[in-house]
């Protein structure tokens, strides 16, 4: 890790949850570098990189004070050392009911559909890959549901949190949990007529320069600002 670059993403391009502190990265406007770490080859249970993540996940965020794994801390930690823009609101309720909403997609609806659980069911359950999709666009479809919903009380004509984001008029870690989501969803094919609001605030960030440079496809250069 180099002084010019003091933030270094251990990365891989689909991961949801690298995804997630990606966008942060570029909403904060930040210098880092990206490490790919190859799933497929195994390279996550490599020492020198459990040694940064002791699960043996990505992402993980080494910083001048050390690292950092789990990719909501990874968001916090940064709003806290670089607090423009703002990724929270400033009222405690606000800030719970936008973490709420983070931790109904991140810690509900994506641990059902990772790499690890999609490589369980087809390598060591031998479901077949329309068995694993099947999985995958049912719990999607689970979570979609209540999250529209969620949504929905808050967008209501009279609600705090309506505006063109999941909450309010400003981009929240919400947000920035929902892109990576729906953009797998998307990856998976799953139907997503049923939910407005939800494919609505993605494609809304979707256009923001930010959730842009953040995406898959657009990880193969770094450093990067």
């Amino acid at each position: 890790m180099s002084a010019e670059t003091p933030l270094t993403l251990y990365d891989l391009q689909r991961s949801s949850a690298a995804y997630r502190v990606r966008i942060a990265l570029a909403l904060k406007n930040l210098e880092w570098e990206s490490v790919p770490v190859n799933l497929a080859k195994g390279e996550q249970r490599h020492a020198a990189h459990l040694d940064r993540n002791p699960q043996g996940l990505v992402p993980a965020l080494t910083t001048h004070e050390g690292s950092l794994t789990q990719s909501l801390a990874i968001i916090e930690y940064l709003d806290e050392c670089y607090p423009t823009p703002a990724l929270l609101p400033p009222s405690p309720i606000a800030r719970a009911t936008v973490r709420s909403l983070a931790h109904q997609i991140a810690m509900e609806i994506h641990p059902l559909n990772n790499l690890r659980v999609l490589n369980y069911l087809v390598g060591n359950m031998g479901r077949s890959e329309e068995e694993k999709l099947s999985w995958y666009r049912h719990w999607i479809a689970e979570g979609f549901s209540a999250l529209e919903n969620s949504l929905a009380a808050l967008h209501a004509p009279d609600a705090l949190g309506k505006g063109l984001y999941c909450y309010g008029d400003s981009v929240t870690l919400a947000d920035i949990c929902l892109v990576p989501q729906v953009y797998n969803a998307r990856r998976f094919e799953c139907p997503l007529a049923a939910y407005p609001l939800i494919t609505g605030i993605a494609d809304h960030c979707g256009s923001l320069p930010a959730f842009q440079a953040a995406a898959p496809e657009l990880q193969a250069d770094c450093p990067r600002r």
